[in-house]
């Protein structure tokens, strides 16, 4: 009892020094004491936006569920195989009898099944140089298959079969609202393995894996193997937004990338094929770069996403629209245009003659502009198996010309043995007569028909270095 008498008294008088050293140090001029603080704490906190709410857990309610959208597209996902005609290795024997063997090669792929009559797009890398095409259906049904046609330029191709009954095929989808994120499920039939599902996302649009930007790819992380080519990608609806076309592999093999042509172009190649014999391009009549940074940088403007004009083609549809040099298009229709491959994707969906709007920035004002689309036709000609188009005015004004016609594309090797004539050369006189346009080209196509190679007597042109030079051929 007394240790608790004790300890009680020290608390009590512990409490009362501390009160009166308290009292005593505020009452004679606590505030005259050094404070001491640390200056960064005076400052404001930097704020960064934070969500302190924690992620629910997909379970199978809520999260994507890929079993209605691969029930949808398996049965109609078709195995290709290709039978070509190839020369064999030469042995002793064909050396003796001055022969060349021939063996069979095949080649296999997948290919979609599009409407109930049989008509199936595949890639046209799947049924290149082939003699027979054979195809295995899903529930192992062999057919033989007509091949329609082909478009190298965007690998589709078009087959068609003979089946008995209605057969199980993909609607299309609209492969222009399709969004980076989006779950797609990749389905092929590689290796005669019956069909095969994977699932992905898309993670890009508008690739060109060549840089000449003529290509246009969906890009998504779906496993897609070589056997896969010519298969389709689908939504989460099953619904065809892209044709399965290349991976990006240095083994050959899948290591995270694959590349589909997008529906709206495959639809648009297989239409053509099927109403024109062949592919209908319309174009907009306008060349020039994509904008970065950098880029805008060097062309003074001060937008960074968008193709900008650096030239236009007398008499295309941007002509006569008054798209103009230095006119940055920004959107056609309602696709945002921030590269020249998002350009050439949608274009490739259209047709001669159809009419897009086009919203160009000029002045730092936005212009919307119908624009007719042109045949390549009409702002290129082929004549002794070279094929020309009208120079721009940047080309005049670079080699200091008023008049000339440019070589797109040369299969005269003649004429390149002879001269050097290839690609790049501008064509300024032939037979002394001036080429002002592809319309002087056509003029002389008239007067002399096939026999025109017949009639050359001297030609006048200058090569990709700007020399001025003249052949004389009689």
């Amino acid at each position: 009892m007394r240790k608790l008498l004790t300890l009680l008294f020290v608390s009590i008088l512990g409490g009362v020094l501390t009160l009166t050293a308290y009292k005593l140090v505020e009452q004679n001029g606590a505030t005259n004491l050094p404070i001491v603080t640390n200056p960064a704490q005076n400052e404001a906190a930097a704020y960064f936006p934070t969500n302190y709410t924690r992620p629910v857990a997909l379970d199978s309610a809520i999260g994507p569920n890929f079993v209605e959208a691969a029930e949808e597209t398996v049965h109609a996902v078709v195995h290709v195989k290709n039978t070509s005609i190839v020369s064999a290795p030469t042995t002793m024997e064909d050396l003796f009898f001055g022969r060349r063997s021939k063996q069979a090669q095949i080649g296999t792929g997948s290919g979609v099944i599009i409407n109930k009559d049989g008509y199936i797009i595949t890639n046209n890398h799947v049924i290149d140089g082939a003699k027979e095409i054979s195809i295995t259906t899903n529930d192992n049904k062999i057919y033989a298959a007509e091949l329609i046609g082909t478009d190298p330029k965007t690998d589709i191709a078009l087959l068609k079969i003979e089946a008995e009954t209605d057969l199980p095929f993909v609607t299309f989808g609209d492969s222009d609202t399709a969004q980076v994120g989006e779950w797609v499920l990749a389905v092929g039939n590689p290796f005669n393995l019956t069909s095969t599902v994977t699932a992905g996302i898309i993670s890009a649009k508008s690739r060109d894996l060549t840089g000449q930007s003529y290509q246009s790819f969906i890009q998504t992380d779906a496993a897609v193997n070589p056997g896969n080519s010519g298969g389709a990608l689908v939504n989460i609806n099953g619904d065809l937004i892209g044709i399965n076309t290349a991976i990006s592999s240095q083994t050959g093999s899948y290591i995270g990338y694959s590349f589909a042509v997008p529906s709206n172009i495959a639809r648009k190649v297989v239409e053509d094929l099927l109403e024109f014999g062949n592919v209908q391009n319309g174009i907009l009549g306008v060349s020039g770069i994509s904008l970065g940074g950098k880029s805008a940088e060097q062309l003074n403007v001060n937008i960074t996403q968008g193709f900008y004009v650096s030239d236009v083609e007398a008499k295309s549809g941007a002509d006569k629209a008054g798209i103009k040099k230095g006119d940055i298009i920004t959107k056609i229709d309602n696709v945002e245009i921030s590269k020249f491959a998002d350009l050439r994707g949608y274009l490739n969906t259209k047709r001669p003659n159809d009419v897009v709007s086009v919203l160009v920035v000029r002045d730092d004002k936005e212009k919307l502009l119908p624009v007719t689309l042109s045949k390549f036709e009409i702002l290129t000609t082929e004549f002794l198996d070279i094929e020309v188009k009208n120079i721009t005015e940047s080309i005049k004004k670079h080699y200091g010309i008023d008049y000339g016609v440019i070589v797109t594309d040369s299969d005269n090797y003649w004429l390149y043995q002879k001269i050097g004539l290839s690609i790049g050369y501008i064509i300024t006189e032939i037979n002394d007569v001036p080429i002002k346009s592809i319309e002087d080209i056509a003029t002389l196509k008239r007067r002399y028909g096939n026999a025109l190679d017949k009639h050359l007597e001297k030609i006048s042109i200058i090569t990709k270095r700007g020399q001025k030079q003249s052949f004389i051929f009689r």
